[in-house]
């Protein structure tokens, strides 16, 4: 477990901002009440090419655990690709849905087509935040404001009210239902 390099922290922060916008800062700079002292922050640390975001406490706890017996620490955000590009994974939705910009939600009829991988189609759009640009990272609830995934706006918020019904309007990139399909990788 080492703490990110300077292109590994650009890309992570780069893929954050994407989501959260500005309240990147809030993430950055929340406090953690874990220590003895009850004082500190949380950071980025890399272990078996994940980024995990944990407080800086139970990162000095962990250090009396060897690199081979550590299985994972904190909330993963995503992982670094063979190629070296950074990818989000569905264990940071919590963190992106906390602090999230640009939100989409979805009729209850669309929720399980999402959950099972698909697109958000015009039909199924619940909602969505006014002035979210095409293109731009966006969180997908349900109707009762339950996190169910994140993805990318394929069309601006007014771009939407002209499309068709089986249009897509975001694009999947992770959801809820990956903790089953997914189950020996997470």
């Amino acid at each position: 477990m080492r703490p990110l390099d300077e292109p590994e922290m650009t890309q992570v922060l780069e893929k954050l901002h994407k989501f959260v916008g500005s309240n990147l800062k809030h993430v950055l700079e929340r406090p953690s009440h874990e220590g003895p002292d009850g004082k500190g922050g949380y950071v980025f640390r890399l272990h078996k090419q994940r980024c995990y975001y944990v407080s800086d406490a139970l990162v000095r706890r962990a250090t009396n655990v060897g690199r081979d017996k550590l299985f994972g620490l904190g909330t993963c955000l995503g992982k670094f690709t063979k190629s070296g590009k950074f990818r989000l994974t569905v264990t940071c939705l919590d963190l992106i849905a906390a602090h999230a910009k640009h939100k989409i939600w979805l009729k209850p009829s669309a929720e399980m087509s999402f959950l099972y991988g698909n697109h958000v189609l015009k039909s199924g759009l619940g909602r969505i935040t006014d002035n979210t640009q095409q293109y731009q990272g966006v969180v997908i609830y349900s109707m009762s404001d339950v996190p169910l995934g994140f993805g990318v706006a394929a069309k601006s918020t007014q771009d939407c009210r002209k499309l068709d019904p089986n249009d897509i309007v975001a694009l999947h990139q992770a959801d809820l239902g990956e903790y089953l399909r997914m189950e020996d990788e997470l």
